[in-house]
């Protein structure tokens, strides 16, 4: 029989909802997606392999620094191009250790583009795909076009781009003590999710060097329009770059402590 008999109604028992339906209308979390039998509906099956597919492409979309760099001309800061240790993207996805550090000709590249007389620097800024070219290309535009006009009125002097494909999150440390800078922040791609296939993450550390771990940065993730749209994200950032200068700390020492009633 095709339905179970509930008093005077047959219900069809290929598809029955789930109660928390209208919990969906709050999250893109994957819940509530009812069932058929035993398992899924054919249409949630689809939608997440769909989902799969879109997350896998990211990893491999290519990214294109130049295009990247014409994206950011309204900007007006010079642009370093560098490169990573890992010289392809099947590598990059292999060895996560080569990512975390510059090739030998961008440590020779950088180290002779540096003179005795150039300003002090507060922040660098390095742009990176890491895991999603789309989320660079789609969030960091936007994201740099917030956050710079924030930072300028603070009176912090941001060091040249530098922009490096196929970068992990510690190449900040590197970079960020080449230009002598107190601050590093870095843009780049995350792991592409179910259904946030182009979100950003931002990481925030004070006095870059080698040796610097996780529990030193602080992190700001889910940049995208869906998640924490990018003009959100740079008055976090100008926050916690700002407090980070003046008080000279980063990473677990160092709090989004505003009011989130200021904040709404």
């Amino acid at each position: 029989m095709d339905g179970l008999l509930r008093g005077s109604k047959i219900v069809d028992s290929f598809h029955l909802p789930d109660p928390w339906h209208a919990l969906r209308n709050h999250t893109p979390a994957r819940i509530a997606l009812g069932r058929a039998g035993s398992s899924l509906p054919t249409r949630e099956v689809l939608d997440f392999a769909l989902a799969h597919a879109l997350a896998r492409d990211a990893v491999h979309h290519p990214f294109d620094p130049h295009r990247l760099k014409n994206d950011l001309a309204p900007i007006d800061l010079p642009v370093f191009y560098l490169e990573s240790a890992a010289p392809d993207r099947p590598t990059y996805l292999l060895r996560p250790d080569l990512g975390r550090k510059l090739s030998e000709r961008s440590v020779e590249a950088l180290a002779s583009s540096q003179s005795p007389g150039q300003p002090d620097f507060d922040l660098s800024i390095i742009l990176s795909d890491g895991l999603s070219a789309l989320a660079a290309h789609r969030q960091i535009p936007l994201l740099l076009k917030a956050l710079l006009p924030l930072l300028h009125p603070e009176g912090i002097r941001v060091a040249p781009l530098s922009i490096v494909p196929l970068a992990r999150v510690a190449i900040q440390d590197e970079i960020g003590a080449a230009f002598s800078a107190k601050a590093a922040l870095i843009l780049l791609g995350e792991r592409p999710g179910l259904g946030s296939a182009d979100s950003l993450g931002a990481y925030l550390v004070f006095n870059p060097r080698p040796g610097n771990t996780d529990a030193n940065r602080n992190c700001v993730s889910n940049i995208r329009p869906e998640g924490l749209p990018p003009a959100a994200a740079a008055q976090t950032l100008t926050y916690l770059i700002t407090q980070s200068l003046r008080r000279q700390i980063s990473g677990v020492q160092l709090k989004d402590d505003r009011d989130p009633r200021i904040l709404g």
